[in-house]
């Protein structure tokens, strides 16, 4: 896991602002996100993980252990649930909402970038960060 504490900063996007209107994100914050280039480092506290997503907008967290499920609130102020596990250097998650909406998140970290893959009901979002 070499790409533990690693600063990844996001230097694409396409189809972002598509991906928070499925997932419900009202306009004003969809703006505010879109205006944002977030950096994203995992941490291993222990026997679980910390998911850190900064921007000038908002920094979230995300503390798991891998295979449980957990509470989790998104950046967008949803309450949802997650399940995070590991293949190798990918982090899956699966993030369900209270109205049964489903999300998955496929984050595959390398040496040098981190390309996330977010998708909900036909909805596909790309976005490639590069190591600071």
């Amino acid at each position: 896991m070499d790409f533990l504490n690693k600063k990844y900063k996001m230097v694409s996007s396409e189809n972002f602002d598509e991906f928070m209107k499925a997932i419900g994100v009202g306009l004003i914050t969809r703006k505010a996100a879109n205006a944002v280039t977030p950096t994203v480092e995992l941490k291993k506290e222990g026997d679980q993980y910390n998911l850190v997503t900064s921007s000038t907008f908002k920094t979230t967290e995300m503390k798991f252990k891998p295979g449980e499920e957990f509470d989790e609130d998104r950046a967008d102020g949803a309450k949802v649930k997650s399940v995070c596990t590991f293949e190798g250097n990918v982090l899956k998650q699966v993030q369900k909402s209270p109205d049964g909406v489903e999300v998955s998140y496929v984050r595959e970290f390398g040496p040098e970038e981190l390309k996330a893959t977010m998708t909900v009901k036909d909805v596909t979002c790309t976005r490639l960060y590069k190591v600071q």
